[in-house]
């Protein structure tokens, strides 16, 4: 998530906003069901998260420069007695359970800040100094949880900080704790699994600004908080809207081992490829304490995150369990850099089975319906988890769900395609939408049939039918709205806080505006560092407009003197590609300069005319075809539109 947290944080939305609806008679009883099927008044989960609880800050509230809000509980106050018609109340109640923050003991040495940000601190004492388990998502926020712990515990210096895996939220805020100059001259020790700089942005370069666009759906940026609008992420209760930075680890971890670290044994156990590319689970035998990371959380997890991203392995992913129940079996303590720990053994060794079984159902009967012939559609609709798994709330679907899951691991193994010839090349939404609004009769007809299914409570069915009529007229305002108010009502009754977010976001830009977000393109220093050379060249790619390109041929040398490396940019077939570690002599141009320069060209700090005048960057040839090649890609709407055809 690291370069697409910008535009999810800064949304604005001109003009007055169509408010939200109630709950349909249909929704209540659909709620009123969950209330009555689930034992909601079991308040085990309420007792750990509570547990062990030393102090906090006042509503959690964590302020920026300027008095900038970077979190806080305050707009979560509504979250209390019974749920509202508009929430799902399996949803109410995991919402409760991760408004509660603070400073928590977990047992001996071991302490976590939670809900200070969107994950989880995980402090440990060492015999002279702390080791520090993910630093949170932004600079504020993890001061303000180290500052919360100092303020309780001795002042130990940090002299290890430890990233358990590769998204941001669990390294983030590594400069609000460590320095880059401690970091360098090896006064604090940065650990990271194997793969950690490389998987810590590679995974949203290329496609980032259609994951920018998307996360707003996944995590309800433009929802207000409350009844009607937006609850929890699922993981955590929010995004914090502070700064992001970067540390590069001092050390990585290439190989599941056992280290000793000022007085505490850590067993680092890989874990790759499951919840992350890069991530590593930590046991701490001396506390009986596994600390599982991301593999392991109050909720199912994502196998596909609907913001974008490579699907995640369920077969490995339970493997992993399997392995850590095998050496680690005897922990008295499960904790993760999420939510609340499970306590005693015997509760630990349940969800670490359950959780195992439930990734490997998942990965085996998916596969066991595409063997049978069935499509991903009809397998999320059919597969269902047994009793033993569902009844349990640590395998509902807060974040990930089955459904969406079943269609991961169909796409994993199977691809888009269903291998009905009839859906190989359908036609695009708004042709498609064109036609079967003709097919219906007309937009009044499908809308006035729409409204009869819609008292019926068929939402599923009234949004696909409404959006295939704004396709064929986005400005129908009938249809925007009734579209609108299915979406709404599968909010209200979705247990998934990801589902819930999209579909309440997508009712709000049916009725309002699209909301307008701050360019992808606008990274800051510490995230571009992390970006490599090769990275950028092939974004340069991604942007590259394809039609102007044609019949276009330039080729430009690059070399880089901090970073010692040549590179050879070559524009040919509407394609750019380009070779490492040598220059071309028939190149156009050849350019010397540090990649810092081309930073600050990216940052719009500078132009590369302007490094030329000012000597920073040195040329050799025509230079005109740089200016060329950039005239050549495009700048991506960080705004498009998503329930309603593209407008350019």
């Amino acid at each position: 998530m690291l370069l697409l947290i910008g535009a999810l944080l800064a949304p604005t939305v001109a003009g007055a906003q169509v408010p939200p609806k109630d709950a349909e008679p249909v929704t209540r009883e659909a709620n009123e069901r969950v209330a009555h099927e689930l034992p909601l008044g079991d308040r085990a989960d309420f007792d750990d998260a509570t547990y062990g609880f030393i102090g906090s800050i006042p509503d959690a509230e964590v302020l920026g420069a300027g008095s900038k809000v970077v979190w806080s509980m305050k707009p979560f106050e509504f979250l209390k007695g019974d749920a509202p018609s508009t929430v799902n109340p399996s949803l109410w109640r995991h919402a409760e359970l991760n408004k509660i923050h603070g400073l928590f003991k977990v047992t001996g040495r071991v302490y976590q800040v939670r809900e200070l940000d969107a994950a989880n601190m995980t402090i440990i004492e060492g015999d002279t100094s702390l080791i520090v388990i993910d630093t949170l998502f932004t600079t504020e926020t993890a001061r303000a949880a180290l500052d919360l712990y100092y303020k309780y515990r001795p002042r130990k210096p940090v002299g290890t900080l430890i990233y358990s895996h590769s998204h941001v939220d669990h390294f983030g805020g590594a400069k609000g704790i460590v320095s880059e100059e401690d970091a360098a001259s090896g006064k604090v020790k940065v650990l990271a699994p194997a793969g950690f700089m490389e998987t810590a942005v590679a995974e949203n370069v290329v496609a980032g600004n259609a994951m920018s666009r998307r996360s707003l759906y996944q995590f309800g940026g433009i929802l207000p908080p409350g009844p009607r609008g937006f609850v929890d992420v699922g993981g955590g209760k929010s995004i914090p809207r502070g700064t992001i930075t970067l540390l590069p680890p001092t050390e990585v971890i290439t190989q599941s081992t056992d280290r000793r670290i000022d007085g505490v044994d850590l067993v680092f156990q890989l874990v790759p490829g499951a919840e992350a590319p890069a991530e590593m689970q930590i046991y701490l035998p001396q506390f009986g304490v596994l600390d599982a990371a991301e593999l392991v959380m109050h909720s199912m997890h994502n196998l596909y995150a609907i913001r974008g991203a490579e699907i995640r392995d369920p077969s490995l992913w339970s493997r992993y369990l399997s392995n850590a129940l095998e050496k680690f079996g005897n922990a008295k303590y499960l904790i993760s850099q999420h939510q609340w720990p499970f306590r005693g053994n015997e509760n630990v060794v349940t969800v670490l089975k359950q959780q195992r079984d439930m990734y490997k159902f998942i990965n085996d009967q998916t596969l066991r319906y595409i063997n049978l012939g069935y499509t991903p559609l009809e397998i999320a609709e059919r597969l269902k988890l047994p009793d033993s798994l569902s009844h349990e709330f640590w395998n509902r679907g807060y974040y990930g769900t089955l459904n969406t899951n079943v269609k991961a691991v169909y796409q994993k193994y199977m691809g888009w395609f269903d291998g009905n010839p009839a859906n190989l090349n359908p036609l695009p939404p708004v042709e498609a939408g064109r036609k079967a609004v003709e097919y219906m009769g007309g937009a009044d007809a499908a809308i006035t049939r729409a409204r009869e299914d819609f008292k019926k409570g068929n939402y599923r069915w009234v949004a696909s039918v409404m959006s295939q009529v704004v396709f064929a007229d986005p400005t129908n305002r009938a249809a925007r709205e009734l579209g609108a108010d299915a979406l709404e009502q599968m909010g209200y009754q979705s247990e998934s806080t990801i589902w819930r977010n999209a579909f309440l976001v997508g009712a709000s830009e049916l009725r309002n505006d699209v909301p307008k977000l701050p360019s992808f393109a606008s990274l800051n220093p510490e995230t571009l560092k992390a970006v490599t050379t090769d990275q950028y060249f092939d974004y340069l790619g991604v942007r590259l407009n394809a039609d102007k390109a044609v019949g276009k041929h330039i080729e430009i040398n690059w070399n880089f003197t901090d970073q010692k490396r040549l590179y050879i940019l070559t524009l040919e077939n509407s394609a750019l590609t380009f070779v490492t570690g040598r220059s071309s002599p028939t190149a156009n141009v050849s350019m010397t300069l540090a990649r810092s320069t081309l930073d600050s060209i990216t940052l719009k700090k500078t132009t590369f005319a302007d490094a030329v005048k000012s000597g920073d960057i040195t040329v050799e040839g025509d230079f005109s075809k740089v200016s060329e090649l950039m005239g050549l890609l495009d700048t991506f709407n960080p705004s498009f539109e998503i329930v309603e055809p593209k407008k350019s």
